[in-house]
């Protein structure tokens, strides 16, 4: 991809920018900004709510988007995202006030080059399914393959985007180096190259053998961290920043850029973000046994920390997740016990991260109003002493319909209006 704007395209993002700085500047987003730092903070007064958009972008975007070139329309595409859940969905993702831009940074565990294999629908356009090519089939046999993780970070590339983005819209909108929390997600890792049949035969078949793997990716991921550091890229998290999972960073207990201002930060300085859903297969003691002791290593790296995705996180709290001591959020995901975790989380300094079925919006044409209230105030009921989070995630269709989306955020907006205390 070459890295310049045409100047039709630059009028045209110029236009988008000034969208999105209007929509910053108005008092309710500044209002729901300090509504997450209070709510990070434990001291919010009702649950954050937000539904997550990319999954459904494909329905929403490709209308709007109206640069011709490559790298113009990737910059348009992330301008709209960064304010269309305030003008479409009124939820309470954030907008904010500049361009966020990461580094070109890459992270290759054990050197595999992981190749992935993607069916396209009946017009050979949108992917509706994909299998990752596996490089290990048996970890004793195959284990030599594992090399030595490669890492690194593509300074010249990030600087021509700075630069062209800055020279179409950096009067509008200040273009921000930016840094999202660090993620690890080792047994996704381990599930792309092996296989998750693989993976499993492996624990029961080289146990020894996988522990060592794992301690492995651990001291590689925290290698690769440690080139973040060095290289003055870890840089804060402490507000539009994502943590994963559909939240943000919004805090002031981590540091921030005035500090990073005087010197290097490291990850004890930043929020950090795992899951394991690939480990929902195996016990909660193989889980302690083979999974936890990697997790462990890596979080407790950092300042602050989220756990868990679409994984049931109460059969492994009570013996792994909740001796991590920096944990403020965990995923209560569709198959966890939300009533369980309600009764460990109430009092303690860890947010209730409900994420509701992904069915009652995205199944349906038409939204059962009554199955989204008695889902949300059962969720509602199981959280009470506990500070909450909604995200709606894994919606892949809305029908192209933004108002059955708005009408989902504002019941449970009412929900919460009646029934949360």
């Amino acid at each position: 991809m070459e890295y310049v704007i045409s100047q039709a395209d630059k009028a045209i993002l110029r236009e988008v920018a000034r969208k999105q700085l209007e929509l910053a500047n108005q008092e309710k987003n500044q209002q729901r900004i300090q509504q997450w730092y209070q709510h990070n903070a434990l001291q919010g007064e009702r649950p954050m709510v937000h539904l997550e958009m990319w999954t459904f972008a494909q329905e929403i975007l490709p209308q709007r988007l109206k640069c011709q070139g490559e790298f113009a329309r990737w910059v348009e595409t992330a301008l709209y995202c960064n304010f269309l859940n305030q003008e479409l969905f009124d939820d309470d993702r954030v907008t904010p006030d500049y361009f966020p831009l990461t580094y070109d940074t890459y992270f290759h565990l054990f050197g595999l080059k992981i190749k992935i294999e993607t069916a396209l629908d009946a017009q050979g356009h949108q992917s509706v399914g994909h299998q990752f090519q596996h490089i290990l089939e048996d970890l004793e046999e195959d284990y030599d393959k594992l090399k030595q993780s490669e890492f690194g970070v593509d300074l010249e590339t990030t600087e021509k985007k700075r630069h062209a983005i800055e020279e179409a819209i950096g009067d509008i909108l200040p273009v921000r180096m930016h840094m999202n929390c660090l993620t690890s997600v080792p047994t996704q890792e381990v599930v792309h190259f092996m296989g998750m049949e693989n993976m499993m035969y492996a624990m029961y078949d080289y146990p020894d053998l996988f522990k060592q793997m794992m301690n492995r990716i651990a001291d590689d991921t925290l290698a690769y961290f440690h080139m973040l550091e060095e290289k003055r890229l870890i840089l804060p998290t402490t507000s539009f920043e994502g943590v994963s999972q559909g939240s943000w960073a919004f805090n002031r207990e981590l540091p921030g850029i005035d500090e990073w201002n005087k010197r290097p930060f490291t990850t004890h300085d930043v929020w950090g973000f795992m899951d394991s859903q690939e480990s929902v297969g195996i016990s909660p003691a193989m889980y302690e046994e083979f999974i936890f002791p990697c997790y462990k290593k890596i979080s407790e790296q950092f300042g602050l920390f989220s756990y868990g995705c679409c994984e049931p996180v109460d059969p492994i709290w009570d013996n792994c997740i909740s001796k991590l001591k920096n944990l403020r959020k965990v995923s209560i995901s569709p198959w966890c016990n939300e009533e369980f975790m309600g009764e460990r989380l109430q009092g303690i300094r860890v947010i209730f991260h409900r994420k509701p079925s992904p069915n009652m919006l995205g199944v349906n044409p038409v939204l059962d109003e009554d199955e989204v209230r008695k889902a949300i105030q059962k969720s509602l009921h199981a959280a009470r002493g506990c500070k909450m989070e909604i995200t709606q995630r894994d919606v892949y269709t809305i029908h192209n319909n933004v108002d059955k989306a708005r009408r989902y955020v504002q019941i449970i907006r009412e929900e919460i209006d009646k029934h949360w205390k």
